[in-house]
């Protein structure tokens, strides 16, 4: 995948960018080894706006969003998923202005490992849940809805119909791999939801956070590869010896900063269960520590 990724991202953090005729990105100054050098909320349309992804509780970031806002006929925000690195402005900005939130729904499950993502925003509930497929209209624009869980249950894509631009939030992003965290990130919903993109035909995605995928279809099917290549893999391991997660992880991830190690270890973890599901692999006496092919 490494020949994939685009890296060139220049972070601008106080200026508004014009990425397309109707579409403009706010960056937040929220830079870490999950976010690549923050989360992009994007603004679409003049007057009445579509927000996707907001974004995190970053005092700055906030005002500035706000700024754009407060003169706009009419406001609606999509949330992506519910990480706490896209939705949690959403409550703000209602609390400062009349606008109407869309999202799939809140995250269900009320415990999540923040040493491997960045958190859930727990207190988000769209003012309006959105099915897949479904197509809300603005002033200059139409947003569809389509549901792509695996990085989360709860995450959706959203095209803008008039330039077929998708936004991909974190399930596909430019710069690096989505990171799966089991129980509610799944490998197998993620591989399904990866194809489903493909039956569009979006000409450019603009993930939450980095550069635009310029080459979709061509970026997506290689993605695919990478994550059954690593199926592959680890059947190939497991056929010769048992082996535990983090044995898997040094074999695997040689090259990887070790800061990235631990969010590894979910994702194999992801690749683990799915092929239990399939019936190939198992872990000793149903334990998740050592696995071996059945």
């Amino acid at each position: 995948m490494k020949n994939y990724y685009n890296k060139n991202f220049k972070a601008n953090y106080n200026t508004v960018e014009i990425i397309d005729s109707n579409v403009k990105r706010l960056l937040a100054k929220n830079p870490s080894p999950f976010t690549f050098y923050g989360t992009g909320t994007y603004i679409i349309g003049h007057d009445d706006l579509a927000i996707i992804d907001p974004g995190p509780l970053i005092e700055s970031h906030i005002f500035n969003l706000l700024k754009l806002l407060k003169s706009a006929k009419k406001v609606s925000l999509f949330i992506t998923h519910t990480h706490a690195d896209h939705s949690p402005a959403a409550k703000v900005i209602k609390e400062n202005i009349d606008c109407t939130s869309y999202g799939y729904g809140p995250y269900k499950r009320k415990k999540f490992d923040t040493n491997f993502e960045e958190g859930h925003d727990l207190t988000f509930k769209p003012d309006i849940y959105l099915n897949d497929g479904e197509l809300v209209n603005g002033d200059g624009w139409t947003i569809r809805a389509i549901h792509t869980p695996g990085h989360t249950s709860n995450h959706m894509c959203y095209g803008l119909e008039e330039q077929l631009i998708l936004f991909t939030g974190d399930h596909i992003m430019g710069w690096s791999t989505t990171v799966i965290v089991p129980p509610d990130g799944n490998m197998t919903s993620y591989i399904e939801s990866l194809k489903k993109v493909l039956n569009y035909k979006y000409k450019i995605f603009y993930p939450t956070h980095g550069g635009p995928i310029t080459k979709p279809r061509q970026f997506v099917n290689a993605l695919i590869a990478h994550r059954l290549m690593r199926q592959t893999q680890i059947i190939n391991e497991l056929s010769k010896n048992n082996l535990t997660i983090k044995e898997m992880v040094s074999k695997f991830y040689k090259t990887t900063d070790k800061r990235l190690w631990p969010a590894a270890e979910k994702s194999i973890l992801a690749n683990l269960l799915s092929l239990k599901d399939k019936g190939v692999v198992v872990d000793e006496d149903n334990k998740k520590v050592k696995w071996k092919v059945i």
